[in-house]
């Protein structure tokens, strides 16, 4: 911006140049005095409206695009400048320190999500604060109303040195915590660990070690509720890991992404009410992924996911009994415009409880002792009315095989249909109103059928 004014006087001095070199004063047929005064006018005019523009735009501020928060699908340019918050470069810097405390090489940045929900259901479902299924209205036919704050959530993102034995990338790390933890009572949650790793990366590879998503099935769809429809078709969810990521560039509209872990198999299975304790077997669950992003304006992303692992069961009177657990998976998102988009994922697999598909059913816990498979999925179309006002459709699907589950009270079928519309308040504050109609099959009573109104406010900082 210092450059500018230099650069204005040299413009100026080579037109005053021109201007001397075309009529020189000792020139034949050079103009008269009145004529030499107009031409010395109009270009006095012309460097005063010079210097004005140069003023406006030293003293223009920045704008500050949005930072952290839920993150939506903008619309077109204009409309965005539209509603855009301006801070000069002082004011950045000023809330900048405000976020980040430092403790040597190292940056801390805390952050969170004020989250507060009411619910009211025709019929009763299981969990009440969130949905993972309908009960049936042999058991629980009554509506209910809930309010809840524990989704809030709390967490560090911690940015560190730059490693030379890792080709100088970038080192860091998260903890992340909410309150939807086992409690006594309702007003007493438990802390619930979300996130919890180190990581280095740059911008070929990612290496990262502790608790973070799983590999396969990376999506959710975009909708108010905590538990983003798990259950119902959406499968996934976090598990400790060591993970390695590569970033491949095939050309600049193709970018490929190579994923494998290690992963923790989580074995516990509550299957139908019965408790059966699971143990780690004597190898990990392996996860893999290989996505492609094609296209710069509005690319599209697709992905081809899976799992393999065993896991260990205590059954009565047959202990240590391994099970099998597998998943293939696809993803896919496509932006059609920069505000209309589609999004879904497709799973199949066995033994899937811990990964929160075949209905949160993995084997049938005193019965066959044998695995559930289950095959479901998700689509979900999202529009944006404005930079501001967000709509969201869909519908999910998880269907158990029949003739896996003969046990009491199985889960056979699990489906929603769900609509919803959020507004950004401001960048970081959101409101959000959500309706959801639910249907779940049993194997030996009658289904359970609910409608779900949630409305919903989160506050991020």
């Amino acid at each position: 911006m210092k450059a500018i004014g230099p650069t204005l006087a040299a413009v100026l001095l080579l037109a005053g140049q021109s201007l001397a070199s075309e009529y020189p004063a000792t020139a034949p047929g050079a103009p008269d005095d009145s004529d030499l005064q107009q031409r010395l006018e109009r270009l006095e005019a012309e460097t005063q409206m010079l210097r004005a523009e140069l003023g406006q735009i030293q003293s223009r501020p920045i704008p500050l695009p949005p930072v952290g928060g839920p993150q939506y699908n903008t619309v077109s340019k204009s409309a965005a400048e539209d509603e855009v918050e301006y801070m000069t470069m002082e004011d950045i810097r000023a809330e900048m320190k405000k976020l980040a405390w430092s403790k040597g090489d190292f940056k801390i940045v805390p952050y969170g999500i004020l989250w507060g929900q009411t619910v009211y259901e025709t019929s009763r479902t299981y969990m009440g604060d969130y949905t993972l299924w309908a009960i049936s209205g042999d058991e629980e036919g009554e509506d209910a109303i809930h309010f809840n704050g524990k989704g809030t959530r709390l967490g560090l993102d911690v940015s560190g040195p730059k490693l030379p034995f890792f080709c100088c990338a970038s080192s860091g790390g998260k903890v992340e915590i909410d309150f939807e933890g086992n409690f006594v009572t309702e007003n007493k949650p438990g802390v619930l660990l979300r996130h919890a790793y180190w990581e280095v990366k740059n911008d070929d590879f990612r290496l990262l070690m502790g608790q973070t998503w799983d590999v396969i099935a990376p999506l959710n769809p975009n909708c108010v509720m905590y538990s983003v429809f798990w259950g119902a078709g959406n499968i996934g969810y976090r598990r400790a890991q060591l993970r390695y990521e590569r970033y491949l560039t095939l050309t600049d509209a193709w970018k490929l992404q190579l994923q494998g872990a290690l992963a923790t198999d989580a074995g516990h299975d509550f299957t139908n009410g019965a408790a059966t304790n699971g143990d780690h077997a004597g190898w990990p669950i392996v996860e893999m992924r290989v996505g492609t992003t094609i296209g710069n304006d509005l690319p599209i992303a697709f992905g081809v996911s899976g799992h393999v692992g065993e896991v260990l069961f205590d059954f009565p009177g047959a202990d240590d009994t391994a099970r099998k657990t597998w998943s293939l998976n696809a993803d896919l998102k496509v932006p059609v415009t920069e505000r209309l988009g589609f999004q879904g994922e497709f799973f199949t697999g066995t033994n899937l409880k811990t990964f929160l598909g075949g209905i949160v059913q993995g084997v049938n816990c005193g019965g066959t002792n044998d695995e559930i498979r289950s095959t479901g999925g998700w689509a979900n179309v999202y529009y944006d009315l404005t930079s501001r006002l967000h709509t969201s459709v869909g519908y999910t699907i998880d269907d158990p095989i029949d003739a896996d589950i003969i046990t009491a009270n199985g889960r056979l079928y699990n489906h929603a249909y769900w609509g919803n519309v959020t507004y950004d308040v401001t960048k970081k504050f959101l409101l959000g109103l959500e309706v959801s109609q639910w249907k779940t099959l049993f194997t030996d009573r009658s289904p359970g059928d609910s409608t779900r109104i949630e409305f919903a406010g989160k506050y991020a900082f």
